[in-house]
């Protein structure tokens, strides 16, 4: 991607859609030519400056410091499951369960389970249950 924008918005739309390099157009001849040969030898290559505004706005989303496995037990944790109710779900022992909650905990900085199920709905880090048909 050459591009004049340096916004994260398109920093990280064209990661996801697929771009092996974002570079500014400031570029000289030589670099961009250096770049290029770069990125078509199979190496990722993004401006530094695009790439910063990109993290510092990715590390400002609740949550984003958590696996998706500490996810998926932050959604279990919001809709009540005990530890015992967790590991049945992903097929895990209790105490790798509890570890899981101990690092979810550790990594939001929360020291109880209920905390982390307010931090997940006021954060929409989890999905809305479907109501069941009977």
């Amino acid at each position: 991607m050459l591009t004049s924008y340096t916004d994260e918005d398109a920093v990280i739309s064209s990661m996801l859609a697929g771009a092996s390099g974002y570079l500014l157009k400031h570029l000289s001849r030589p670099e961009l030519l250096r770049s290029i040969r770069l990125v078509a030898s199979g190496q990722t290559l993004i401006d530094a400056n695009a790439t910063q505004q990109a993290l510092d706005r990715i590390s400002q989303t609740p949550g984003w410091e958590l696996t998706e496995r500490e996810r998926e037990v932050l959604t279990l944790i919001a809709r009540g499951y005990t530890n015992k109710q967790i590991a049945d779900a992903l097929t895990v022992t209790e105490k790798t369960a509890r570890n899981h909650v101990s690092h979810i905990l550790e990594k939001l900085g929360l020291s109880r389970r209920s905390e982390a199920a307010v931090f997940a709905v006021e954060n929409k880090l989890v999905q809305r249950r479907e109501k069941q048909k009977e």
